[in-house]
């Protein structure tokens, strides 16, 4: 057994802005419980993972795909005694400034505010649990702990842009309290890892659901051909699917154990024993190993010329961008029609971004409709 405990984020040092503690909940299933009653991870539900919401009933939406994340990576972090609050926070949280329309949307949306700092999904999901969730009354946001703002500003590893968050969040609103050069917690390297594992396993899956892939194709990549090999003696004429689900089962968990293996190994190949060596590290600590980067590759590879470039998607994706930057033509002409408290301060072109990128497919579809 495995026991990292003493590397897992446990204790938290804190909010933003300080409140009490409470006896019946520890800080990280507070900020869990508060992404989970916020509007924006309600929202999800109609935000788009690669088919539009009104594609169909059983293709997954951002608010599914999240709830995966957030259950792959429990399953790695409890397995390595870390701690799975935290991890489960990061992974539920991770999506939350996604724009309607998938990253079509967010593409059409940066091309909007390209002359006003960008859009970024990433950088959105900040701005979201820091200023425009309005719930409390002693501050703006979530307030969530050092140790979640951390793994989110993080997830991708240390930040590389530093002005950009400033421009769109304000560095002196952290407080001095996050070290944005270095690594960030193994919670939050396994939560950035988690969505790595769910998208490119059920974007596969709802592929075929679409018929936009076929088993066929996908047994073309070796690695889930010698998954196939193990049911081909069990496939009738009416458990195609059923095969489809077993070998996402099992690519699942071969990918969840070659990073728990890998890990383990990199804790111990560079001495890994403290959080500080964590933080100060060169390189991710939970990662995939060379051959199973290389399976990943090969199937990234597989889902952006088979199916991302699919003339359906391709469409789909094209009408996601025009009404995007429709509404965002009208509505920053006549901004207060839309936007409720609009200050004469406010940044206008931001204040629509942050309107825009919080609607759902369905709303901004409706808005279209009335406005084009």
């Amino acid at each position: 057994m495995n026991n990292f405990i003493k590397l897992g984020q446990f204790k938290s040092n804190g909010r933003l802005v300080s409140e009490p503690i409470n006896k019946f909940r520890t800080p990280f299933q507070r900020d869990r419980d508060r992404i989970i009653h916020s509007e924006a991870f309600r929202r999800l539900k109609h935000k788009t993972q690669v088919f539009v919401n009104t594609d169909g009933d059983h293709f997954r939406t951002r608010i599914t795909h999240s709830i995966e994340v957030s259950q792959i990576a429990r399953t790695i972090s409890k397995y390595l005694h870390l701690n799975e609050e935290l991890t489960e926070t990061l992974s539920l949280a991770h999506d939350l400034g996604h724009t309607p329309f998938g990253h079509a949307g967010e593409d059409a949306l940066n091309e909007c505010m390209i002359n006003y700092g960008g859009f970024d999904h990433n950088i959105q999901t900040l701005r979201i649990v820091m200023f425009l969730e309005n719930k409390y009354l002693k501050f703006k946001g979530l307030n969530l702990t050092l140790e979640t703002l951390d793994g989110l500003i993080k997830h991708n590893g240390p930040v590389k842009n530093k002005l950009k968050i400033d421009n769109l969040i304000g560095i002196k609103n952290f407080k001095n309290k996050i070290n944005f050069n270095k690594y960030p917690s193994l919670e939050a390297q396994i939560a950035a890892i988690s969505d790595d594992i769910a998208y490119n396993n059920h974007d596969i899956q709802d592929g075929i659901k679409a018929k936009i892939l076929s088993l066929n194709e996908l047994l073309e990549i070796n690695f889930f051909r010698n998954i196939y090999k193990k049911y081909k003696s069990q496939i009738k004429n009416n458990n195609k699917q059923v095969i489809l689900n077993q070998i996402v089962r099992d690519s699942i968990n071969l990918m969840v154990k070659d990073i728990i293996d890998n890990t383990i190994e990199n804790i111990k190949r560079n001495k890994v024993n403290s959080k500080n060596k964590i933080y100060s590290s060169t390189n991710l600590i939970v990662d995939f190993s060379s051959k199973y980067k290389s399976i990943i590759s090969e199937i990234r590879s597989f889902l952006r010329i088979s199916m991302y470039n699919n003339k359906k998607v391709l469409l789909n994706n094209n009408n996601g961008k025009k009404i995007i930057k429709k509404l965002f033509n009208k509505i920053q002409k006549k901004p207060n029609l839309f936007i409720s408290h609009l200050s004469n301060k406010s940044d206008k072109q931001r204040a629509v971004a942050d309107f825009i990128s919080g609607m759902t497919d369905r709303y901004a579809i409706s808005i279209y409709n009335k406005i084009k």
